[in-house]
Parts: structure tokens; C-alpha cells; sequence
């Protein structure tokens, strides 16, 4: 048995374009251009591309991009400041701090300095309160992603067994609630769980998000089980240049599960492209306008 291989780099591909139909309909219908505002403290070099990449994408789906960029050295006071600016800025609907921060930087004083509603990371308390209780805000977007490569490779995903390993506040825990908001069986899992092997091995849908690189051998993994793979660590190799695994060990796993998500190109993709799918409700939400539906049903066809 060889898994099908979920092609997350399409999906997002697919997904980017239709919400680029959709932000040129709303300037021209409604004259308003959504507009995504990124902050990066610091010089680390995988932030800052990351950082370009969203900028770049933004401008790609036709919406206004503003990039921040602070010295690793900023008081806390001038992120802040930042903030309120953007939070009173018209022109921006969503603002993102790319994480980690700085030690003097406190992170969580960041997040919720950001205005809910611009909000598009997901991260601010009322955001995380929304999702735990099924109202209304923003989704985080690795998550949010998973969830649309699930549904588009498995329909509906009432009753099936879900194990969602790791808990973390930006995947882990909104993971578990979108997968109990489409009806799963959710266990979420975790360094402390006993039997983890076990665990794994009852998942119809096993999602990986520990950040520890190769953690998920094959044969912890359910025959025919989708795996989405979270996880983007990169190792040394004998040539210097290193490179790029999962959470999951993808040549065993691939033999086993009925379909799995590569690294790279698997949900990495599909975080910036929900990013973008994020800032266009924003700006919908904060304008009074209708919140696009179905974009990834209409984005697949």
C-alpha cells in the first residue's frame, strides 16, 4: 500500500486564486482593497522569509500589504505603540506579528493588544474563546488549513476517531476544536499520554503537531489513516546544506496510511493561503459586507 500524496501546495494554489476573484470583486463593487500589515522584530532568516512570502502573496491576490520591520532591540512600548496605529488604521484589516518574539517582547501582551477583529492569526483570548464555544471569529490559520485538506481528501468527517499530538495554543488545541466542530471523536494527545503509540494507532485522521522531527514512526499509524503532518524541522545532512521533515517519518508512514501531507509542501502552503482567506473576512466583517462562502469548494471545482 502507497498513500496518495495531499497536495497542499495546489490546494493553496487553487485557494489563493479564488480569493483573488474575490478581492477584486469587492474593490470594485465596494471599493475596498483588504489590507494585510505584518510586523517582524529581529533578523532571524527564516522570519524574515516568511515574512516576504506573505507580503508577496498578499500583493498577488491583489490586496494592500504593509511590512514592519522593528530591531531585535525594540522596547515592548514601540510594538505596542505599532499596534494601536494599525488597530486604528482604516486601511488595514488584519494584523499579523510574526512570532518569536524578542525576551523583552512579551508575546502575550502583543496578541492581545490587537484588535480582535483584525485579529488574523486567530491567537487574541476572544478569538481562542469563539472557537472553544462554536461562535463567530477568526480561526487560526494552520489549522484552518488541515481542516480544508481534510475535507477535501475525506467529505464529511462526523464519527471518525481523530488524534490531534501536540497541544499547543496555535495548533494543537484550535485543531482539536475545528475536528469537534465537524463532529470527530477527538483525542488530543501528548508528551505526557500514555500508550501514545496506541493512541495513534486508533486515528482515522492523525494530525502531527509536536514539533519534533520524526516522532511518528509507520507503524504507529492505522492502515488507510489520513496523516496531516505539521511539523517543519530542519536537520543536518552530510553535506551541510540540511533539509526539511515532518513530524512523521513519511517513508515508513506513506506504506501504511491511506493518505498523508508531504514536508515540505504539504500544510505549510496552505497557512499562508487561509492567512490570506482571513484578512478578506476581516475586511468584509469590518465594512458590513457579506463574508465569502465556499471559497475552497469553489477554489477545487
Amino acid at each position: 500500500m502507497s498513500a496518495a500524496i495531499i497536495d497542499g501546495k495546489r490546494a493553496a494554489e487553487h485557494l489563493r486564486a479564488e480569493i483573488g476573484r474575490h478581492v477584486v470583486r469587492l474593490r470594485e463593487q465596494h471599493l475596498v482593497t483588504p489590507g494585510l500589515a505584518v510586523i517582524l522584530v529581529g533578523e532571524d532568516p527564516a522570519s524574515q522569509v516568511y515574512v516576504r512570502n506573505k507580503a508577496r502573496q498578499a500583493r498577488e491576490a491583489a490586496m494592500a500589504s504593509f511590512e514592519y520591520r522593528l530591531p531585535y532591540s525594540v522596547p515592548q512600548e514601540k510594538v505596542l505603540e505599532l499596534i494601536e496605529r494599525l488597530n486604528d488604521d482604516p486601511a488595514v484589516h488584519g494584523i499579523l506579528v510574526q512570532l518569536p518574539l524578542p525576551p523583552q517582547v512579551d508575546a502575550d501582551r502583543v496578541i492581545n493588544a490587537i484588535r480582535p477583529d483584525k485579529d488574523i492569526d486567530g491567537f487574541h483570548p476572544v478569538n481562542a474563546g469563539a472557537l472553544a464555544t462554536g461562535g463567530d471569529g477568526m480561526v487560526p490559520c494552520t489549522p484552518l488549513g488541515c481542516l480544508m485538506l481534510l475535507k477535501h481528501r475525506l467529505g464529511d468527517l462526523a464519527g471518525l476517531r481523530a488524534v490531534v499530538l501536540g497541544r499547543s495554543n496555535i495548533v494543537g488545541k484550535p485543531m482539536a476544536a475545528l475536528l469537534l466542530r465537524e463532529s470527530c471523536t477527538v483525542t488530543v494527545a501528548h508528551s505526557k499520554t500514555r500508550d501514545l503509540a496506541d493512541e495513534c494507532r486508533r486515528a482515522d485522521i492523525l494530525v502531527a503537531a509536536v514539533g519534533r522531527p520524526r516522532m511518528v514512526p509507520g507503524d504507529w499509524i492505522k492502515p488507510g489513516a489520513t496523516v496531516i503532518d505539521v511539523g517543519i524541522n530542519r536537520i543536518d545532512t552530510p553535506d551541510g546544506k540540511g533539509r526539511l521533515v515532518g513530524d512523521v517519518v513519511f517513508d515508513s508512514a506513506v506504506e501504511v496510511a491511506g493518505a498523508i501531507t508531504p514536508v515540505p509542501g504539504g500544510v505549510g502552503p496552505m497557512t499562508i493561503a487561509c492567512l490570506l482567506l482571513n484578512t478578506l473576512e476581516a475586511a468584509c466583517r469590518q465594512h458590513g459586507l457579506p463574508v465569502p462562502q465556499g471559497l475552497m469548494e469553489a477554489a477545487w471545482g
